[in-house]
């Protein structure tokens, strides 16, 4: 590998390698450079830089590996050198797919990126397309959600290190499934962020997670490299298959090519050449598909984005709950609405926000697909207080019943790990600052935080104490037993039916119904049709044949034109199209 390093802060470079420390020369635009090259430097080698006169070497900044740690010597990393078996691998589009996101580090009880290969076969059963890994970058402390990572192109080392990431894309591709890696552009984390010292990766200002990373000012086309290269890296050299980029409207960019539409126009040649389909997903609080629309239409060109209305709209139907942002949902007007329109907040008041929020969405020219929605997500479930999930609240009825909404949408289906079994677990929020400061300020904002929203304090978990953690790991054994097993029995007909029936993957937007009084919900899926009862009362409707039911038979009363729909509940089926409802 070549040691050269970006520092244009610093007067005096040398290269800590192995036992060796060697000068290094300056190089134009504030790059170094070692002054004799390396002919042969075995993996593995740990090595660093002294900047000025400070005694201890830091991690580079390009990192591959850190196996003792963020605040310790980087290590040599070959990505070559390992075998793959995927030549065959061609890829897969977003369209039609099921993501499924999940936590490397409690997933399984190893916790490990070898574990979640052992699992590739339950997740093909419910018929995932792409696996969505949380960030895996390398951050400080054993365990955490990642997205506080320092580090962005080692990965985290408890998980198994780089070579252990190699495996797993191998072994997804083995089994027909892509890989989504979570990446984070838009913060660094509290520990371990040596960067500033080297060179201006931030600049002034800070959004809701730290310093806001240098986009646009001066020195900022080496920064957006060192994020450009590091997309690609993960694209290239890990062969994943697209990155969810986290939070992307916490990205402060004045320049005259935004730092997204850059990063779509490069991978957009990379997967040219890589001839094989490259994904762009973003995380976006904006609710506006300018995310989406190519850039020779004015947009940052972006494959798809997020659609957090419709896990809201979901949310409040099947759980009633309407606190906080959940209030403007309470209707299940809202629902149908996000079914029709992509978005709830499409230009409306937002009462959380107290302003208008969103722009409508172009239905008649963007597919539906373009847009990922999900019942359940390490978000929306690990910034509860507890953690807890909708299985702790519903029965499984209604947890089908979002299973049936998402997977039977017109959008990208995600699900979140556990979710297809109702897992008893929770996902809290966990955290191993080792700095006593620092976890001490975690655990304190974060209970201020909820009692700001009115949460019982003694419900708040600490995120420092490791039974929180551990709390969160995914039991396993529960998913063959009781409920558990009829849920998952549930997710895996409805991804045969997604495989079976074209008009579940339709990408052309939904026409939904609604009943506010009754609490009665309809969705045209073409031929088919999915009805949701919320109300008190039975609900018949045209059916000539039942695909799907979240009671799991046939309800009773079944007749070859009609079906009845208990309170709950809901059914796909197949009908005729100019049969009306039924009294």
């Amino acid at each position: 590998m070549t040691f050269d390093v970006w520092a244009p802060r610093a007067s005096r470079v040398r290269l800590n390698l192995g036992e060796e420390t060697l000068p290094m020369e300056q190089a134009p635009g504030g790059w170094w450079r070692i002054a004799s090259r390396q002919e042969s430097v075995p993996a593995g080698t740990p090595y660093g830089y002294l900047l000025d006169d400070d005694p201890k070497p830091l991690p580079d900044p390009r990192s591959r590996r850190q196996p003792d740690g963020v605040h310790e010597r980087s290590a040599t990393f070959d990505p070559a050198a390992f075998s793959w078996t995927d030549g065959g691998w061609t890829g897969r589009q977003l369209a039609g797919a099921t993501i499924y996101e999940l936590h490397v580090g409690t997933f399984t009880p190893a916790g490990t990126l070898d574990a979640v290969a052992e699992r590739l076969d339950h997740l093909a059963s419910i018929g995932v397309g792409f696996v969505e890994l949380m960030p895996v970058n390398a951050f400080n402390g054993e365990h955490g959600w990642g997205y506080d990572g320092v580090l962005w192109s080692a990965v985290h080392e408890p998980y198994g290190g780089p070579e252990a990431y190699q495996r797993l894309v191998d072994a997804c591709h083995a089994a027909g499934i892509g890989v989504i890696q979570d990446v984070v552009y838009n913060h660094f984390g509290p520990s371990g962020n040596y960067l500033p010292r080297f060179a201006p990766y931030l600049k002034e200002g800070r959004n809701t997670w730290g310093d806001l990373v240098n986009l646009d000012g001066e020195g900022s086309a080496e920064v957006r490299r060192y994020i450009l290269d590091n997309a690609l890296m993960w694209l290239r050299d890990f062969h994943v298959d697209g990155l969810r980029l986290d939070a992307v409207h916490a990205l402060v960019d004045d320049s005259e090519e935004h730092l997204l539409e850059e990063m779509a126009r490069e991978v957009a040649a990379l997967s040219a050449h890589l001839n094989r389909p490259l994904t762009l997903i973003a995380e976006s609080d904006l609710n506006d598909t300018g995310m989406v629309t190519p850039r020779e239409a004015g947009g940052r060109g972006l494959d798809a984005q997020w659609s957090d209305d419709f896990h809201h709209a979901v949310h409040v139907a099947l759980t009633g709950e309407t606190d906080g942002y959940y209030a403007d949902f309470e209707p299940l007007s809202a629902l149908a609405k996000v079914i029709d329109r992509g978005f709830f907040h499409d230009g409306t008041f937002s009462s959380f926000r107290d302003r208008p929020h969103g722009r409508p969405v172009d239905t008649e020219r963007m597919p539906a697909w373009r847009l990922v929605v999900c019942a359940q997500n390490h978000d929306q479930v690990g910034n509860r207080a507890r953690g807890d999930r909708t299985a702790e609240h519903l029965d499984p009825d209604r947890l089908l019943c979002g299973a049936l909404l998402t997977l039977g949408s017109p959008f990208t289906p995600m699900l979140f790990q556990g979710e297809e079994w109702a897992a008893s677990t929770p996902f809290a929020f966990f955290t191993s600052h080792p700095e006593p400061e620092l976890a001490r300020a975690t655990a304190e904002g974060r209970l201020a935080e909820f009692e700001k929203m009115g949460w019982d304090p003694d419900q708040v978990l600490d995120p420092q104490d490791l039974t929180t953690f551990e709390a969160s790991r995914l039991r396993w054994e529960e998913s063959s037993t009781g409920d558990h097993a009829r849920v998952l029995d549930g997710y895996r007909a409805l991804a045969r039916l997604r495989q079976e029936h074209p008009e579940l993957t339709d990408p052309s937007f939904g026409s939904a119904t609604v009943d506010e009084d009754a609490r009665r919900l309809t969705i045209d899926r073409g031929r088919l049709a999915i009805h949701l009862n919320l109300g008190e009362e039975d609900w018949r409707v045209p059916a000539i044949e039942v695909l799907f039911s979240t009671t799991g038979s046939v309800p009773e009363e079944a007749g070859p034109l009609s079906v009845r729909v208990p309170p709950g509940s809901a059914v796909l089926v197949a009908r005729d199209e100019f049969a009306g409802d039924l009294p």
